[in-house]
């Protein structure tokens, strides 16, 4: 990456951003764009980010974000974004921060109480949540097939170079 080519941005996103995976989300995104920088949850609820990249990728990786969170179930209220006008030492790589994990952890759990409370309540999702399940599980089995395939084909192979090997040594 070109240091002179390169833009960085605080950058503040507001909604239901928190407990979605929404910062793993990001630093996926964000590796797959070539950025620096990082991501974490904030006090206020908010997720903020600092991230630098070559010019113009940061608008194609912020609507990015918006089109795949709101996959995850993210709702974005407000994206803010201010570009930085100074240089700024970030990581080599996009990371996420986990600066709420210990101080926020009781606030996480009532959000994982809430959510099983509504799902006592309210069964009626659960058949979708079968279906789910359900594919998963096919697909799951599906993958062990061509893997046990795969493996059974990596023994013959691995057989036969043994057996070059051999020949090899006696050599």
């Amino acid at each position: 990456m070109n240091w002179l080519m390169e833009k960085c941005f605080n950058i503040r996103i507001t909604g239901k951003v928190q407990d979605m995976g929404f910062r793993s989300l990001i630093e996926d995104i964000a590796k797959l764009y070539d950025l620096r920088g990082f991501t974490f949850n904030d006090t206020d609820n908010s997720l903020k980010m600092v991230c630098c990249g070559e010019n113009g990728s940061i608008p194609d990786f912020l609507e990015e974000i918006k089109e795949k969170g709101a996959l995850k179930g993210v709702v974005i209220e407000n994206i803010t974004s201010e570009e930085i006008p100074f240089k700024i030492y970030l990581p080599a790589k996009f990371v996420r921060l986990y600066t709420d994990e210990l101080s926020d952890i009781s606030r996480k759990l009532d959000v994982g109480v809430d959510i099983l409370q509504k799902i006592k309540n309210d069964t009626s999702s659960l058949p979708h949540i079968k279906d789910i399940l359900d594919s998963f599980v096919i697909e799951q089995k599906e993958h062990n097939m061509r893997m046990d395939e795969h493996n059974k084909c990596m023994d013959e192979h691995n057989k036969r170079l043994e057996k070059i090997l051999l020949k090899l040594a006696e050599k």
